[in-house]
């Protein structure tokens, strides 16, 4: 049976990582939920040692949840791109370095598909969702937004890969999109959509 979460409680946002903590404070912000990052806790950083977003995602939130002993959310989030098999998926940070410089990592994966020999640029975002309590429980969800990659990057909004990525069905990237209507439609919020049907029941 799924375990709900009590609505107006504190969850902790088990990510280091500024750009993710507020868009995941946004998505929780409507229903009064209590967030504090793991960073603003000192809590260390565990080793992503799992071969699946779910398996990063689980043990990022029940490493944050023992430590801070308090219910704690955490996402494993990447992109995908078809021509590469899915890369970088669940290091798609890491192809950004030791510095998290994104710059680099586009330009990485833009010479990858240049070297792959083909047009297609069909990518897309996977999030996993993971919400953990300090006695071991876990739920879990997952959520995917589909779209093209473009270059150059375009726009300073968002994070990461968002100035070249362009979702189906638009014309902008999540780097010029309006953050409230990315958070609105992103693999994020698909995730988010299903934490809060399944958790955060009234």
């Amino acid at each position: 049976m799924t375990r709900t979460f009590e609505r107006n409680g504190k969850l902790v946002v088990a990510s280091h990582n500024p750009g993710k903590v507020r868009e995941i404070a946004d998505l929780l912000a409507p229903f009064g939920i209590e967030t504090v990052s793991a960073g603003e806790l000192d809590l260390p950083e565990p080793e992503e040692t799992g071969t699946t977003f779910r398996e990063n995602a689980e043990l990022k939130a029940l490493a944050a949840a023992k430590a801070a002993d308090l219910p704690a959310l955490a996402d494993d989030s990447g992109l995908c791109v078809g021509v590469l098999n899915g890369a970088p998926g669940i290091y798609s940070a890491r192809w950004a370095g030791p510095k998290k410089d994104f710059g680099f990592a586009m330009e990485k994966l833009r010479v990858s598909i240049l070297e792959a020999g083909t047009h297609d640029t069909s990518a897309w975002f996977v999030c996993g969702l993971a919400l953990a309590w300090p006695d071991g429980h876990v739920e879990y969800f997952e959520g995917r937004v589909d779209g093209e990659l473009v270059w150059p990057p375009r726009g300073d909004k968002g994070f990461g890969y968002d100035p070249m990525f362009v979702p189906k069905g638009h014309d902008i990237t999540f780097g010029e999109m309006d953050p409230a209507k990315k958070h609105a439609m992103s693999h994020r919020a698909d995730a988010f959509r299903q934490l809060v049907d399944a958790c955060f029941k009234s």
